[in-house]
């Protein structure tokens, strides 16, 4: 069911109070709804792993166009990428080549994009200064808003990423990079990109990867790491907005401080997605105050021999609907995870020599 803030400790829940029932009918019978703002998330697609790989070279690739034509046939609004798009800093250019063709073929489209972004956009994109579907010079029919992650982070003189390519190239919305110079902890001011869709707003934030000691260190000393909300006003209260966020770091604590506390986080975010765990807790759960909610995407491809690749990798459609009831008040807003049929399949289990070799011999043992 959808849910609202108000509801949101219970939002995962299948006791979650439900919203009026003719807004949940037409939501669910209505994708074209003009306050419906779907989006499909996904993150870590790591494009280029095993290139010299002549049987797995290609599985990134696979994955990665499967993802968008479930946006294709989903009818999203936009896509959100949460980090390492690439996986290593500076992609061959092949993989280049087949990433811009992707992109190219399921995002420059006639598809009218009711989408409005109300930010500063000079702000929000300085590089190009406006997000891709208003420059008059390409037809862009689906936009997508990724970060960078730790694979693909920006560096060089002028702070560059693979992914800067990408946006020159008018095919992604690149945002959340900071800038930090000299060797202290530096400051950062998060200013989200604010877009509505007909009475549906969303505040989306992104921090794309930062070295985790340092980031644990800016989040620890008060006012080096500010959030800049929407501006209260008549008809567009800050209340009325879902407030989402990208982050690209690590999320378990190997050490104290080699990880990003979910308690840094405000309470006043609805959604975060956290890239760069590889995997798949694709269901938002509460964070440890009950806050807010957090889903982990997790990878779309099998790069390391782990545990945690071998769970079934899934994607996530979102869906926030403006309370047409009380336009002042929290949205509603659901997910819906959404599984890929293109990863290889691989599997995982823990073998104990010792219990092997105790086992019976007609169970394969040793009978020691």
């Amino acid at each position: 069911p959808f849910c609202s803030r108000a509801q949101r400790k219970r939002a995962c829940s299948p006791r979650a109070p439900r919203p009026p029932r003719a807004l949940v009918a037409a939501m669910n019978a209505a994708p074209d709804d003009p306050s419906l703002l779907r989006v499909l998330i996904a993150t870590d697609n790591h494009l280029g792993v095993h290139e010299k790989d002549q049987v797995r070279k290609d599985d990134a690739f696979i994955t990665f166009r499967e993802i968008f034509e479930i946006a294709k046939q989903q009818k999203v609004d936009c896509v959100f990428l949460g980090g390492d798009l690439f996986d290593i800093n500076k992609p061959s250019r092949e993989t280049m080549v087949r990433t811009m063709e992707i992109l190219r073929e399921y995002c420059l489209n006639d598809n009218p994009v009711q989408l409005e972004v109300l930010s500063d956009q000079t702000v929000n994109f300085p590089r190009r200064g406006v997000v891709n579907y208003e420059d008059p010079n390409y037809n862009v029919g689906l936009p997508v808003f990724m970060i960078h992650g730790n694979h693909d982070d920006p560096a060089g003189g002028e702070n560059l990423s693979a992914i800067d390519v990408l946006a020159a190239c008018n095919l992604v919305n690149y945002f959340g990079k900071h800038t930090l110079s000299g060797s202290g902890t530096g400051k950062i001011k998060l200013k989200p990109v604010l877009m509505q869709k007909g009475d549906t707003r969303i505040a989306l934030y992104g921090l794309g990867y930062i070295r985790d000691a340092r980031l644990h260190q800016m989040f620890s000393v008060k006012g080096n790491v500010e959030w800049a909300r929407p501006e209260d006003k008549p008809g567009m209260r800050t209340s009325s907005w879902f407030n989402a966020m990208l982050i690209h770091q690590n999320r378990e604590h190997h050490s104290p401080k080699n990880a990003i506390s979910e308690r840094y986080l405000p309470s006043w975010l609805d959604l975060v997605v956290w890239g760069h765990e590889h995997e798949c807790k694709v269901e938002p759960t509460e964070d440890g105050t009950g806050q807010f909610h957090i889903s982990q995407p997790g990878s779309s491809v099998v790069t390391s021999l782990i545990e945690g690749e071998a769970k079934k990798k899934q994607i996530l459609l979102l869906e926030v609907r403006a309370d047409e009831e009380n336009p002042d008040g929290a949205p509603y807003w659901r997910t819906t995870p959404i599984p890929l049929e293109t990863t290889r399949p691989f599997k995982y289990k823990q073998l104990s020599l010792a219990e092997s070799a105790a086992a019976p011999v007609e169970e394969g043992g040793l009978g020691e």
